[in-house]
C-alpha cells in the first residue's frame, strides 16, 4: 500500500478519542511485557497470588509509558523504525517502573513501603537490562501500531499522520532491498560473463 493509494480521513473523531487510540498499542505491549512477570514468577516458584500482585504491579507502570511512548510517537517527537528515542525513553522509564514495581508488591505482600536494599545499584541495573527491553518493545510496537492506524486513520487525522510516516518508511526500506536485489543480481551476471569468457578464452 501506497500513501497515494490511502484516503484521507473523512471525519474527525473527539480529541480524547483520538488520543486514547494513539496510545492504545503502547499501552498494550507495556502490559503485555509485564504479564510475562507472572509466567516468571510461577517458573520460579511463587504462588499464583504473588504472581498476579508481581504482574499488575508491573504491568501498569509499563502500560502507562508504552502508552506516553506512542504518544511522543504521534506528536512526532518520535520517528518510526528510529531506536534510539526508544533507547533513551526506556533508559529512563524501564528502571523507574521497576521501582514502582518493587515498592507495589511489597507494599501489597507486606503491609508497607519497601525501598530496595541499595536504589541507586538496583536503578543502574535495571538502566542496564533496559536497553534489551527497549529492543524487544520497538520490535512489537513496531508491528502493532501500523496494524492498528490502518483502523482508525479514517476518523483520526494525528493517526493519518503517523500512518503516513510508516508507509514512507516501509517504501523506503522495499525500494532499498529492491536496489539490493538488482546489484545482487547483475554481480551474479558479471560472474556468469566472466566463467562464460574464461572458458571459451581457454578452448581458444
Amino acid at each position: 500500500m501506497t500513501m497515494t493509494e490511502t484516503a484521507l480521513p473523512q471525519r474527525e473523531a473527539t480529541l480524547p478519542q483520538r488520543m486514547g487510540e494513539l496510545a492504545l498499542p503502547g499501552a498494550l505491549v507495556g502490559a503485555l511485557a509485564g504479564c510475562f512477570a507472572a509466567i516468571l514468577a510461577v517458573l520460579g516458584g511463587q504462588t499464583p497470588s504473588w504472581a498476579a500482585i508481581t504482574t499488575v504491579t508491573l504491568a501498569v507502570p509499563l502500560a502507562i509509558l508504552g502508552a506516553g511512548y506512542s504518544l511522543l510517537l504521534a506528536t512526532g517527537l518520535f520517528r518510526p523504525g528510529v531506536f534510539a528515542p526508544a533507547g533513551l525513553y526506556w533508559f529512563i522509564g524501564f528502571p523507574l517502573a521497576r521501582l514502582v514495581h518493587e515498592l507495589g508488591a511489597h507494599s501489597i505482600l507486606a503491609g508497607q513501603l519497601g525501598m530496595p536494599k541499595d536504589p541507586l545499584a538496583f536503578l543502574a541495573f535495571q538502566a542496564l537490562v533496559s536497553l534489551g527491553f527497549a529492543i524487544g518493545f520497538l520490535w512489537l510496537h513496531e508491528r502493532v501500531m501500523p496494524r492498528w492506524l490502518l483502523r482508525v486513520y479514517e476518523h483520526n487525522s494525528r493517526a493519518w499522520n503517523v500512518l503516513a510516516h510508516y508507509l514512507q518508511l516501509a517504501e523506503q526500506i522495499q525500494e532499498q532491498r529492491d536496489r539490493k536485489q538488482t546489484r545482487s543480481r547483475r554481480g551474479k551476471e558479471r560472474s556468469l560473463r566472466e566463467r562464460v569468457a574464461e572458458r571459451q578464452g581457454g578452448h581458444g
